[in-house]
This record gives structure tokens, sequence and C-alpha cells, in this order.
């Protein structure tokens, strides 16, 4: 280019750069091999033989694990040690430890210290402090809205945060759930929270054994205790607001129907952890457990490879050999052990092998042999208006203890319906 008697050097122009594609995480070499040493082994594991249907196609999830809930049989799993962010999947693992220490009945006043510490975005079931709830309202508000409140003020009926922490860090190592480190009991991202595939079906494995977190993770539906308000009489009446279940495979989506023979238990979704989910059906007789995590980002896909999961699981079920085992608590196979510290790396391997061949007899015919199948019904006591999907592995006395205490029908605030947020299960 000439300008005035000098030539000038055309200004050289870069293109824009491609935006750098995110690196996606691997899953470590080699992972925990409790329950089979071939869980260990990074990518899926399943026994194709003849007559085994293969595996759904487009599964994104980065972990999945899918297992006969009566026998521990572990039908196929991919990277199920990987130890990623659980979401409110771990909730699942606060009512295994703490269900059975609070009655139902027993009533609490929340304070404003009861509600402190909770991360920003949370979930909430609308926990109001200088208002009563019972200990059955709380778990309703856990379970079908996700309500870090509601589990916040559990924490603190349980002498608070920290021993609560404490505790279900405890329950874990009970149920050798070894990739779990409880750091917030609402599930929250938090620098070093972490489960796993394996773990959280451990987890559901255990809480379905108790008929309180069976009624919870299968209602639908419930009227949750809101704000007092003055009657024309002058005396102060309670009024109360709808909560649905936000587990889309119970209670279905505007694209997406329940899933048949669904019973819960429990869904989430973070940041971090993305979408993940835990579900148990029945079908013919059989029970399964499914749980997916962190699949790539879509509207209900955590249900969907969910489904598509449990669809295989129950085809191949009749013929295709386990390629792992959930193992039982530690308590169901060596007594005396079920409160000593977290044994050292050199002692789990030992423990693993001795619990993988006892757990398909040991933990569960007993318990699951009482399970009882219902179709899904409208239970109403006195004021109580809850929907309850009750379908294996619910008993049929599920409703007596599991109803929810209402006063109408009062329905939940338009804005309180579906909402989402990026760090709030």
């Amino acid at each position: 280019m000439l300008l005035g008697g000098t030539v000038m050097a055309g200004t050289a122009q870069a293109a824009p750069a491609k935006p750098a594609t995110p690196k996606q995480p691997v899953p470590p070499a080699a992972m925990s091999k409790v329950g089979g040493d071939r869980l260990g082994l990074p990518g899926t594991q399943v026994n194709a033989a003849p007559g085994v249907p293969a595996l759904p196609k487009g599964l994104t999830a980065r972990s999945w694990i899918v297992t006969d809930a009566e026998t521990g049989a572990i039908l196929a799993e991919h990277n199920a040690h990987w130890k990623l962010a659980p979401a409110s999947t771990l909730k699942m693992l606060l009512a295994d430890m703490l269900l059975p220490k609070l009655p139902q009945n027993e009533v609490h006043k929340v304070a404003a210290s009861d509600l402190a510490g909770m991360g920003a975005g949370s979930s909430l079931v609308g926990i109001k402090e200088n208002l009563t709830y019972t200990v059955h309202d709380l778990w309703l508000g856990v379970f079908l809205r996700s309500g870090n409140d509601a589990v916040h003020v559990l924490s603190a009926m349980n002498g608070g945060v920290a021993a609560t922490v404490a505790d279900m860090n405890a329950e874990a190592h009970e149920l050798q759930a070894d990739d779990t480190h409880v750091v917030s009991p609402d599930g929250y991202d938090m620098p070093g929270q972490a489960s796993s595939a394996y773990d959280l079906t451990l987890f559901a494995r255990q809480g379905l054994q108790n008929a309180d977190f069976r009624a919870y993770c299968s209602t639908v539906t419930a009227e949750f205790p809101g704000d007092y308000k003055k009657a024309k009489n002058g005396k102060p009446v309670r009024e109360h607001f709808q909560i649905q279940n936000t587990d889309r495979l119970l209670a279905g989506d505007y694209d997406l129907k329940p899933y048949p023979g669904i019973a819960g238990v429990k869904n989430g979704d973070t940041t971090d952890a993305g979408a993940t989910y835990t579900g148990v059906a029945q079908r013919n007789g059989r029970t399964l457990l499914v749980t997916v995590m962190h699949p790539s980002p879509g509207h209900n896909r955590v249900y969907r490879e969910a489904s598509s999961l449990l669809d295989w699981g129950f085809k191949a079920a009749p013929t295709v050999q386990p390629v792992g085992t959930l193992v039982p608590p530690l308590s169901k196979v060596h007594p005396s052990t079920a409160a000593t510290p977290a044994p050292s790396a050199s002692a789990k391997g030992a423990k693993v092998s001795a619990a993988a061949e006892t757990t398909a007899s040991s933990s569960s015919r007993g318990v699951w042999a009482a399970v009882g199948l219902t179709a899904a019904t409208l239970v109403v006591l006195a004021v109580v208006v809850i929907v309850v999907r009750r379908r294996r592995p619910l008993p049929s006395a599920v409703g007596a203890s599991g109803a929810s205490r209402s006063a109408g029908p009062s329905r939940v605030p338009r804005q309180r319906r579906g909402l989402r947020s990026h760090r709030r299960r």
C-alpha cells in the first residue's frame, strides 16, 4: 500500500479462533473392585451371549449400572465405580441413616439457624422459620421436591450439619460404599464430595428395605403445610399447597409417560453432577434397580436412558450372566466390624471377595420376600390427600404409614412448578 510516498504494510488479520471443544473426562484406568474384579475395569461390562439382547444404543451417561434388586446380581455396568458428583441422589444415604432415628410424628419448630448454610440456587420445598413441621412433612419435602431446606432442618434435629455428614459417612462405610465421601448432606456440589453408580444403588437397595423409605420415594403428589391465615371465626388456620415428585419416571412429564412398574427412588441435578437418577421398577415378578449418572445434556435424557436400561434389564435378566454383585452391609458379613474405622486399602481386597460371595443369598431374599404389588392408588386418611404409586417393592401396608398430612386441595403456586437451577439438587 502506497501512502505519502511510503510503503505501508497491511495489517494481518488472524482468522477467529474456533472455540475449543471441552475436554471430556475419562474414567480412571483402575477403579474399585468391590462387588467383583470386572467392576474395576473402565468401560462397559456385560456378558454378551446368544439369547442376550444387545444393550441400548445411544447411551451417553458417564456411568450406569443395572442390577437385580433381590439377588444383588449386576446384569451390566459402565464405569460403575467412577467417583462422580452425586447431586440429590445422595439424599438416599441421608434417609438410610436418619429415617430410623426420628419418629414420623415428631414436631419441630424451625429456627433461622436451621436454614443457614444452604448453597445458592438450592432446591427448596418452602420451609419457613418459626413454623412447625412434622418429621413426616420434612421427608415428603426431601423425596418429592428434593428440598435442601428440609434436609437442613432434619440435620439440625440430628445435631447439626457436621454431625449429620459424619453419620452419613459412617453409614456409607457400613454399606461398603467406599466410593462415597459426603461433604454436604443435601448433595449440593462441594469440593471432594463424590459417590458412584454402584454406591447409589447400594443406598437405594438398603433404603427399600424400610417401609417408610418405600412410601416416601413412591409418593407422586402430597399436600405440604404452608403459612397460617385467619379464618372467619378469627382462629388461625394453616394453609397447604400441593407438591409433586420431580422424578419424571414416576410422575411423568409433558413428553414422557411414567415408566410401567416404577416405584421411585431419587433424582438429582447440579452443575458438577449433571443429571443423576436411581430408579426401581418391577415387572413379571422381577425387581430391577438402575442408576444413571451424568448423561449428555438434554431434556429428560437421564430418564430416557434409565428407561431404556430397565427395558433391556427385564429382557436380559432371564439369560444374562452377571458381571458382579451388590455387596451386603458390613454388619451382615462380619457383625463385629460394623462400627470399626474404615479399613485400609490393603485390607479392602480380602473383605470385598468375601462380601461378594455372600451377598446374593444372605442380604436380600428374606427382606424382599415380603414385597407386595398394589396398583397406583389414591390414599385418603381423614384430611390426608396423597397420591401414591404403590408398585413393587412397596408392601400393601404402605398407605397407613406413608400418607401425608394435608388440609385441602390447594395447589402449588405456578412459579414453584418445574423450577430448574444449575446447583439446586
